[in-house]
C-alpha cells in the first residue's frame, strides 16, 4: 500500500499540493511513483509560467512508462526543483519531498476540488 500524507490536497491524477502560505508546491504520490517505476526524466515548465488547473504542465517518464503531469491547481511557477534534471529518481526515493513544481496560487478555491488524505487513500483502494 502507498504512503498517503495527512495536511496535503489530491487529485485524480495522482498529483499532490502542500500548502505553504500562498504557495503550492506540486509533485507525484507515492502512489504514482510505485505505479510509474523508475523514474529517469522530469519534464518541468519554466519559472513564470502560467499552469491551469487541469491542464498538463509536464511529464514525468520511467523505465516502462511516461506520464504527463496535470495541475491541480492554477498559478505562477516560481520555482521548479532543479534537483529533479540531475537525480529524476529522488521522486522514486522520497516523493513527498521531492516536489516538482512551486506556484504562487492563483485561486486558493481550487483546494475545494482536490481530495484529503482519507478520501484519496480510498480513491486508490478502489483504483
Amino acid at each position: 500500500m502507498a504512503t498517503v500524507k495527512e495536511g496535503l490536497y489530491y487529485s485524480e491524477s495522482h498529483e499532490y499540493v502542500r500548502i505553504e502560505g500562498e504557495y503550492g508546491f506540486i509533485g507525484i504520490t507515492d502512489y504514482a511513483q510505485h505505479a510509474l517505476g523508475n523514474v529517469v526524466y522530469v519534464d518541468m515548465p519554466e519559472v513564470d509560467d502560467e499552469v491551469t488547473a487541469g491542464e498538463e504542465f509536464g511529464a514525468v517518464e520511467s523505465v516502462k512508462a511516461a506520464s504527463d503531469l496535470m495541475a491541480p491547481v492554477s498559478g505562477t511557477v516560481v520555482e521548479v526543483n532543479e534537483a529533479l534534471e540531475d537525480q529524476p529518481e529522488l521522486i522514486n526515493q522520497e516523493p513527498w519531498e521531492n516536489w516538482i513544481i512551486k506556484v504562487q496560487l492563483s485561486d486558493k478555491s481550487e483546494l475545494d476540488n482536490l481530495m484529503d488524505a482519507k478520501t484519496y487513500a480510498e480513491f486508490c483502494e478502489k483504483a
